[in-house]
């Protein structure tokens, strides 16, 4: 049976088209991974299937009393409530039910024999609701849900204001599961998981039994839980039975016939033309020219897709810095409370370092406070001479209103308006992105412009915090390449050993440190 039914999509903004007549059909239990590179319109699907964007044509058709959950990281929050408050509330249907139910029992009282019939009837229904929803059960199905995602730790009585990002996207993932929608609708779900909470959501989801749709470019995480790819790529949408892996070598086999029919089309083409220009003037041939030309005109022409702008990545470097990068002594970081012990941490030059542990236990606030952006608790830190740092920060709101252009340019205004597109196509964003606004970009896009504005700065230190969130899989296997590459020191926060393990030289764990519990 099919769940959600989408018919003849198109859709654009302005003049840039995203999807140009899509169909999709999703069946009951499919579980889909969504993949394409950024920009290609991932998300916008969503939201146009979500009924947020009123695509330009097409239909977009659920099946009936078919529930439907959506990972929205800009959900709001609101202050005051508590973990707990927030994913009781996934619960708020059965609430209402039972509230709906005990008031049908205070009518009961006063009812005439038939109307106590049917109320009856209308009560069964309603407590059959219930118990299929585990009402009963939802403190129990809350603290499951909130140990599998490491919420539990934090404490589900911690009013939700004082979450980091990562936390965040945890309660709204939990809220999500609870809620046990017959499809799930889930963006980017990874991107503020830690490792060993990423591998719980992937036990969760093999084990689904409803539908869902994934975007993700973690392909391990892809491969593991979904049965069918959609590929979108240059306004199309094209359906893949099996994992990623099997998409791969499908797509490739797929690409080299269609190049190698373009190949035999154009040079049989080109014979025609040639034919048709060497006989159409002798009377003697003409009629056998016209009947190529005939075939020219109503030939069906085989057109190969425009080649996707990859990116190079390739950092400048600086001079080379003093011996020692930074040295802590008694560190203790935070805000209003610590969030370490004291900490006696050193980083020589040269070295590559890899951040990693829980959300929540400080490491972005470790950065900040190595970089002197905040204040530290307690204690020093010591920054070694001659250092030119570059820092990627996780999210960044900044510049949303300018252009790709004029947000490059702002930082760098001796370059030439040529040179500012050349060091923004370099990082796989093609002209109509880069004439953007940057508000209307994906994630993916977004960081691309960050990681521009870092390749063009030169730095002998790189302090990258999560850089491989939103960016798709070339991008991701580039960074990699050029982060090798680079011969000055880097200190990176990830939560993907597929990324990091081949690019540094140590490994820190923050939760040898933290004061929170994890």
């Amino acid at each position: 049976m099919s769940i959600l039914t989408v018919t003849n999509l198109s859709h654009g903004f302005g003049d840039r088209a995203i999807f140009q007549d899509v169909s999709f059909r999703l069946l009951k239990g499919e579980h889909v991974g969504l993949i394409g590179a950024n920009g290609e319109g991932k998300s916008t699907f969503m939201n146009i299937v979500m009924g947020k964007l009123e695509p330009d044509a097409g239909k977009v058709e659920w099946a009936k009393k078919v529930r439907v959950g959506y990972l929205d990281q800009h959900s709001v929050l609101q202050k005051g409530m508590t973990i707990r408050d927030v994913l009781r509330g996934a619960f708020q249907y059965l609430m209402d039910a039972e509230a709906e139910m005990n008031a049908m029992y205070d009518k009961m009282g006063e009812a005439s024999p038939e109307e106590l019939e049917a109320l009856l009837e209308e009560v069964g229904t309603i407590q059959d609701l219930l118990n299929m929803g585990d009402f009963y059960l939802i403190d129990a199905k809350v603290e499951e849900i909130a140990r599998g995602l490491g919420l539990g730790e934090i404490g589900l009585e911690r009013d939700v204001n004082d979450l980091s990002g990562g936390q965040r996207t945890k309660v709204l993932l939990a809220k999500l599961l609870l809620e046990k929608p017959d499809i799930l609708l889930l963006d980017e779900p990874t991107n503020y998981l830690d490792e060993s909470h990423i591998e719980w959501l992937k036990r969760y989801l093999q084990e689904y039994e409803n539908a869902f749709i994934l975007i993700s470019h973690d392909i391990p995480f892809l491969n593991s839980v979904i049965n069918l790819i959609y590929h979108m790529s240059n306004q199309q949408l094209a359906r893949y039975v099996g994992d990623y892996d099997t998409f791969v070598s499908q797509h490739e086999a797929k690409q080299a016939q269609l190049e190698a029919a373009y190949k035999r089309q154009q040079q049989e083409i080109a014979d025609l033309k040639d034919f048709v220009a060497r006989n159409k003037a002798r009377v003697s041939t003409r009629n056998m020219a016209m009947s190529r030309q005939k075939k020219l005109d109503s030939m069906e022409l085989i057109e190969l897709a425009k080649e996707k702008p990859k990116p190079e990545f390739s950092f400048k470097e600086a001079r080379t810095p003093g011996r020692w990068i930074f040295e802590t002594h008694g560190l203790v970081i935070g805000y209003d409370e610590p969030l370490s012990r004291p900490l006696d941490l050193k980083m020589e030059r040269g070295q590559k370092v890899a951040l990693v542990g829980a959300n929540g236990i400080g490491k972005t606030t470790l950065l900040r406070s190595l970089l002197g952006q905040i204040p530290a608790l307690a204690g020093t830190v010591e920054r070694g001479e001659y250092q030119a740092i570059g820092y990627f920060e996780q999210e960044s709101d900044g510049d949303a209103d300018l252009t790709c252009i004029e947000s490059v340019w702002n930082e760098f205004p001796s370059l030439t308006q040529f040179e500012v597109r050349a060091a923004l196509a370099k990082c796989g964003l093609t002209t109509k992105h880069i004439e953007s606004r940057i508000a209307v970009l994906s994630g993916g896009e977004k960081a691309k412009v960050r990681l521009c504005k870092l390749m063009n700065r030169e730095t002998n230190i790189l302090v990258l915090d999560e850089p491989t969130n939103h960016l798709d899989v070339d991008a991701k296997d580039e960074l990699k390449r050029a982060l090798r590459a680079y011969k000055g020191s880097i200190l990176l926060i990830s939560h993907e050993p597929e990324f990091y393990r081949d690019i540094v030289t140590d490994v820190w764990n923050g939760e040898s440190w933290t004061t929170k519990l994890i």
